[in-house]
């Protein structure tokens, strides 16, 4: 598959990052905004996706349809995008003309309400069809005197009321309503965070300083009809006043209220405190049902299924999700990214797993395909530079706490600790083939240490360095062991014999290096953003690829020059080889990742990591008009940055720049990496866990292609039994609903029949299929039958040519060993219950029997 047929697939390792969560209409997908990216995760089948399109900045604000089918996006400079959700396309863009802090579409779906400033606007939802100006304005409602926060409709969606910071709440009609006028509800004594209607004719505001408020109608002829609407429909809100009925407070000294949210029957209400603690309580009495602590960090986003079952909480300050279902006191969900950045990662030798290093110090394992962490390791005490797998079973990190330390993936727990006589600190780490032997190397003193895994003694100490050694790999055959360093050269170390084979000389500095699969070649990455090839034969360059103008673009804020003039700063920090060796992925100091091809040493294609804009360094030009003489406009901190965290700001500075500044994070890649299958390959980014898989859905052969082969020629085919020529048809047009209509009708005992028909152009194609089928589907063994009757058939063939099919082979082998793992734990689990279940069978029918024995005497 050509490189230039990966896609962004996911992103992984980051779950939370701020705005408002979501849950879609059936209650088991929880929508989380990370950074610009929405992803879902399903609660029930506990897998995530991430949609394909990305905002302008980082998101803020989002809202669903009830029925699941249009998605509104918000980032933080009030730019909205309406997305087809199922499908992830942007369908339309708009720019709000004030900040938005909430978006709401109505119960009807026919409007959405936004807040623009002290302003509330309700927009006529578009349609799915692309039109040339598809946002209609209904109307604008004022009366509020500050910034509207939050937003709720009534269920008729008649009615909405907004929430403020100006300490009060106000109720508008969607139409004008003869004898309706807005209502003011002011009885706090600080700024609102959300309010909503209850049942029963109740009305519910929440403040930030802890004051729940109590409202019932009064006073008015519920049901008396209107002559602006049809007879069966009441008149709500129309005759009558809004009175306070009860003040409650919730009792949670030194912190403020931070978010809140209300199950659809108006009953429960979930609030979220700065402290890290929610509570539950019922309404409209206001006892508390729970509260409990999830972390010391203020909770930012709370959400309601529609049925009110599970919880959901969004802490941004640590990256984390959490869903808890209140009932049974249990967590559905409970996912944390790294807290800072992360350094580092690396895929098990199945690609089943990665594992992830970060700057808090901790080693996380992440399943590859559903995107949850399951393991998370925290014996280090600095930040983890480099992880590694020794084997599938043993996960090896090194970290600036100078330990290099062995954790067991069957334990689950760190069962070796690597460590030097005198202290220093690991930056790189290397493992050789057979697992047995360690290597890392320090900043300070310029050495390489070489442990046995095994006993956990230091076997050797390198010295030749002058310089911090960044970069080590073995050579995948043999005891070769290359390292690079800032003093420019990559040494070819005989670890036997503690002697130098070669040393390759660079004019500046090393940053990265990479052994090829047949251990022949090496490629280095240099300061000046060159890759450099060296044979390890002879030690003689064979070529070199000038990738600073690849990777040269994106101004920095703080940048004196533009993106023009300023490559010099672009390297490459990370690079490794392809499985055939034929091409090189390299990431670095740049928002780009390239991919070029050894032999003709030319870029073949190169992916931008992010659009972001609440990034540093994504743009390639900046706006004059966000400079002040204090610098950047999105460098001062505003007053919204300062109602996050713990800081005060000086009297009498409420508005004005206090000279406070704040500073965005850079856009870049730490690590990248193939996975042993190579229809993935994974980079470290700034946002998170990148993952980049062949886009291979929508491609097919025309070669063979005929007039005659058409999905009904299919289905013929396959209703008169012509199974072999049915699959080749659909084969060919690469459907995957097609190939599983014919596959699923041929009978077992006509499996390997069928496959003899199958030429060598469609093995791979056919590979891929089985293995996403054994994956996906519940006919498990079905597939296997398949696998085993190709195997059978095509063993020769598939022997020949090893490296033309390991691609799908090793896809292949990490499905059935995935599959195989899940149902081994399936069966061990229900062993139990089998057991008992056939116990009470026996008793039953011994029962039966002394029954009918009587009933014959």
């Amino acid at each position: 598959m050509p490189p230039n047929s990966y896609a962004f697939n996911r992103l992984i390792g980051s779950v939370y990052t701020r705005g408002r969560l979501i849950y879609t209409s059936t209650g088991h997908s929880l929508l989380s905004p990370i950074g610009n990216r929405v992803t879902e995760f399903n609660l029930k089948n506990h897998t995530s996706r991430t949609l394909d399109f990305q905002a302008r900045s980082d998101i803020v604000s989002m809202t669903l349809t009830n029925d699941d089918r249009l998605l509104l996006v918000v980032d933080e400079s009030n730019h909205g995008m309406l997305v087809n959700f199922n499908r992830g396309i942007v369908l339309h863009r708009f720019a709000f003309k004030k900040k938005v802090r909430s978006i709401k579409f109505s119960p009807s779906n026919k409007y959405f309400a936004v807040s623009t400033g002290s302003h509330v606007q309700v927009w006529i939802t578009p349609s799915l069809r692309r039109e040339f100006s598809p946002f209609i304005l209904h109307r604008t409602y004022t009366g509020l005197h500050d910034d509207v926060v939050a937003i709720e409709w009534s269920k008729d969606s008649r009615f909405f009321i907004a929430s403020s910071n100006d300490n009060t709440a106000r109720i508008f009609s969607l139409h004008p309503i003869s004898g309706f006028t807005p209502t003011t509800l002011a009885a706090h004594r600080g700024p609102l965070v959300g309010s909503f209607f209850g049942g029963e004719g109740n009305a519910f505001t929440v403040s930030s300083d802890g004051a729940v408020v109590t409202w019932k109608w009064e006073e008015g002829d519920m049901l008396a009809p209107d002559s602006t609407l049809t007879t069966t429909e009441p008149r709500k809100m129309i005759d009558g006043s809004w009175k306070m009925k009860t003040r409650h407070f919730f009792n949670q000294e030194g912190t403020k209220v931070t978010t809140c949210s209300m199950d659809a029957a108006g009953s429960l209400l979930v609030v979220g405190f700065s402290s890290g603690v929610f509570g539950l309580y019922e309404m409209p009495g206001c006892n508390n049902i729970h509260t409990l602590s999830v972390s010391n960090h203020r909770i930012e986003s709370v959400a309601m299924n529609p049925n009110g079952d599970w919880l959901a909480f969004g802490c941004p300050d640590l990256g984390q999700l959490l869903v808890w279902e209140w009932q049974s006191e249990t967590y559905v969900l409970k996912q944390q990214g790294h807290s800072y950045s992360m350094n580092t990662m690396a895929y098990s030798p199945d690609s089943q797993y990665i594992v992830t290093g970060g700057e808090d110090g901790k080693v996380k394992l992440w399943n590859s395909s559903s995107g949850f962490c399951f393991v998370t390791f925290t014996e280090h005490t600095a930040p983890v530079k480099k992880v590694i797998f020794a084997n599938e079973s043993v996960v090896l990190s090194a970290s600036l706490d100078g330990t290099v330390r062995a954790h067991d993936l069957v334990r689950y727990k760190n069962f070796k600790t690597l460590t030097t006589p005198e202290p220093t600190q690991f930056v790189s780490l290397a493992c050789d083939s057979s697992g047995e032997l360690v290597a890392a190397g320090s900043l300070d003193p310029f050495e390489i240490y070489l442990w046995s895994l095994q006993t956990g003694k230091i076997l050797d100490v390198l010295n030749g360095h002058k310089a911090p050694v960044t970069s080590l790999e073995f050579s995948p055959i043999g005891g070769t062991l290359a390292s690079g360093s800032w003093d420019g050269t990559v040494k070819l170390w005989d670890c036997y014999k503690n002697d130098v084979m070669e040393t390759l000389t660079h004019v500046s500095d090393v940053l990265c290096l990479a052994y090829r699969p047949d251990g022949k070649s090496v490629v280095c990455g240099t300061l000046s953003g060159h890759l450099h090839f060296w044979s390890t034969e002879d030690g003689k360059l064979t070529g070199t690829i000038e990738g600073q103008r690849d990777i040269a673009g994106g101004r920095k804020e703080n940048d004196r020059q533009t993106a023009e003039n300023n490559s010099a700063s672009r390297h490459f920090t990370s690079v490794v080889y392809s499985a055939d060796g034929s091409t090189v992925l390299a990431g670095g100091n740049s928002k780009w990742i390239c991919i070029y091809s050894v032999a003709s040493k030319i870029l073949l294609k190169k992916f931008q990591i992010s659009y972001s804009r609440s990034l540093d360094g994504t743009q390639e030009k900046l706006n004059s008009k966000y400079m002040t003489a204090g610098g950047g406009i999105s460098e001062i901190a505003t007053e919204e940055d300062f109602d996050n965290s713990n800081n005060v700001m000086l009297p009498g500075a409420r508005r004005q720049d206090d000279g406070t500044r704040k500073t965005k994070r850079e856009v870049l890649a730490s690590a990248v990496q193939f996975s042993s299958t190579g229809r993935d390959f994974a980079t470290v980014t700034t946002e998170g866990l990148l993952i980049y898989s062949l886009d291979d859905d929508m491609v097919f052969d025309p070669i063979a292609l005929t007039e005659d082969v058409t999905p009904s020629a299919v289905a013929s085919a396959v209703t008169k039994g012509k199974w072999g020529e049915g699959l080749i048809m659909a084969l060919l047009l690469n459907e995957t609903d097609l190939i599983a209509s014919v596959c699923d009708n041929v009978p077992v005992g006509m499996i390997e029949l069928v496959l003899r028909g199958i030429g060598r152009e469609h093995f791979e194609r056919l590979l891929n299929f089985v293995a996403e089928r054994i994956s996906g589907s519940p006919h498990v063994e079905f597939y296997l039958e398949w696998l085993l009757g190709f195997c059978k058939v095509h063993a020769v063939e598939l022997e020949k040519n090893k490296s033309r099919y390991m691609r799908a082979m090793r896809g292949l082998s990490k499905v059935v060993s995935s599959r195989s793992k899940d149902l081994k734990e399936a069966s061990n689990s229900n062993c139990y219950t089998i057991a008992f279940l056939l116990k009470e069978l026996g008793k039953k029918v011994e029962n039966a029997e002394e029954k009918e024995a009587m009933i014959v005497s």
